[in-house]
């Protein structure tokens, strides 16, 4: 007897909407490896069509004071706090995260961010009106850039869809928000939710795969493409934008370095590298994955860590004891049980190295130590969980191994030696670095890498103005 499969539509111009040719696709629970709905495979005519909504609506959304702005976003976040348990149900089915720790790990954050948004649209300023010519007086305009194509990912689907809309809305711009193609349930629930409360048109759901994204970006009417995701994916976006200048916001990959002296607190270092490395089973750019440890505690490091390793469990999303649930999708089992079949002769798996249970798509915490600076392990994005472990000898190796590849998201260094901490932090080339702790964001500090990971600042003052335009007005004082 078959289940029948709950229907999931695109959000356009305040109406959810089937695709305009009726395709769709299966959604997959990674937690059990079955189909639980279908998406619409959104191509031109759908896309067209959320474009001109958000067109249509921009003038009147861009012309509203920000105060109005900020209440409207003030009521999002009380509304997903209100259907909570909603948005993790949804999100849950979306990813097979542990229920417990998407409500305490995801949606605090997530509603913190959008009042943090919400307060930042009272907050565009430029520099003092002033006399820089005689007899004219120049000033600055901070305004929204227009409709903004955005595409999310499938690690966090909630968080990194709020990351996105709550900075654009915030600032006056108007949304058209692609969720992957394996994770759209939430971002659907969320439409239903800021549909109630902003104008039609405002924010709009195009669900489908990568040819919709690209439909997204190369279409006319965005005045900039936001993405997050893959090197690939956020190379091919820029690619697409070039060619009618649109602007582009791309948070790409990451390969952290987590670098350990040997005056660390090897007990503490171990707890909070493993639970970074480790938590939403490594999906995330920032995860504590590549760690470079002073020879003379390397020995001991390892064996912390392959011990803690053991210890931690994953599991379907109602066990209160696991850290983490399964890989995202077939696809990505395949990479990270790729990644380990292939590792070199010198190569040690220390812990892990397993797929776990043969019902959706779980992978054992894995570590793999004796590994060289060119191994594919070391400079390639596994994106599960999976620590790797490298020996050095000195500081200068460190930042030589720690800098060593194409990726510069963040960094964490771990001692107890100030100065060694500060020298350390000038010389990563990461767009952030954590002393003796990683992966905690908060919603005022930036979040964004160099080389590889992308441009573009996420959180903060400087990822609100990225979603803002400056003008120069020069007026003269005589006429």
């Amino acid at each position: 007897m078959s289940t029948e499969l709950r229907r999931l539509r695109n959000y356009i111009d305040g109406e959810f909407r089937d695709a305009a040719d009726g395709r769709t696709t299966e959604v997959v629970n990674p937690a059990t490896g079955e189909a639980y709905a279908t998406a619409p495979l959104s191509r031109e005519a759908d896309v067209d069509a959320a474009m001109a909504a958000a067109a249509a609506a921009f003038p009147a959304w861009r012309d509203l004071v920000p105060a109005e702005r900020q209440k409207a976003l003030l009521k999002i976040a009380d509304a997903f706090e209100e259907r909570a348990e909603e948005l993790i149900a949804a999100e849950v089915e979306n990813t097979g995260k542990p229920i417990g720790l998407t409500r305490s790990e995801e949606i605090p954050p997530m509603v913190d961010q959008i009042r943090f948004f919400a307060g930042a649209a009272r907050m565009l300023e430029g520099r003092g009106a002033g006399e820089y010519m005689e007899g004219l007086t120049s000033f600055v305009r901070r305004e929204p850039i227009g409709v903004c194509a955005q595409v999310a990912p499938w690690n966090y689907p909630m968080m990194m869809a709020v990351w996105k809309f709550a900075p654009a809305l915030a600032a006056g711009n108007t949304v058209v928000l692609k969720p992957s193609d394996t994770t759209p349930a939430s971002t659907a629930l969320m439409a239903d939710i800021i549909g109630s409360i902003v104008p039609k048109g405002v924010f709009n759901v195009v669900c489908g795969d990568r040819d919709t994204g690209r439909l997204m970006v190369e279409h006319e009417t965005p005045a900039m493409a936001s993405i997050t995701g893959s090197v690939r994916a956020g190379m091919s976006v820029a690619e697409s934008a070039s060619k009618d200048l649109k602007r582009v916001h791309l948070e790409l990959g990451g390969k952290a370095p987590v670098v350990v002296f040997e005056d660390t607190d090897i007990p503490k270092a171990v707890e909070g590298i493993s639970e970074a490395g480790y938590f939403n089973a490594g999906q995330d750019c920032t995860a504590a994955t590549r760690v470079l440890v002073h020879e003379s505690v390397h020995d001991e490091f390892v064996s912390a860590l392959a011990k803690a390793a053991s210890e931690i469990k994953t599991g379907q999303p109602d066990d209160e004891d696991v850290l983490y649930g399964p890989l995202n999708n077939p696809n990505q089992l395949k990479q990270v049980s790729g990644f380990i079949e292939r590792l070199p002769a010198h190569a040690k798996v220390e812990a892990g190295g397993h797929r776990v249970g043969d019902k959706g798509y779980f992978y054992a915490p894995t570590v793999v130590s004796g590994l060289k600076q060119d191994d594919e392990i070391i400079q390639q994005e596994v994106f599960g969980p999976v620590i790797t472990v490298q020996s050095f000898r000195d500081e200068d190796q460190a930042v030589e191994w720690a800098n060593g590849v194409e990726y510069a998201l963040a960094s964490s260094v771990w001692t107890k030696d100030h100065g060694r901490a500060m020298r350390m932090s000038k010389r990563l080339d990461f767009g952030c670095v954590w002393i003796n702790t990683h992966i905690p964001l908060v919603a005022e500090m930036p979040h964004g890498g160099f080389k590889k990971s992308g441009y573009g600042k996420d959180l903060s003052g400087y990822g609100f103005e990225d979603y803002t335009r400056i003008k120069h007005v020069m007026t003269s004082l005589e006429m």
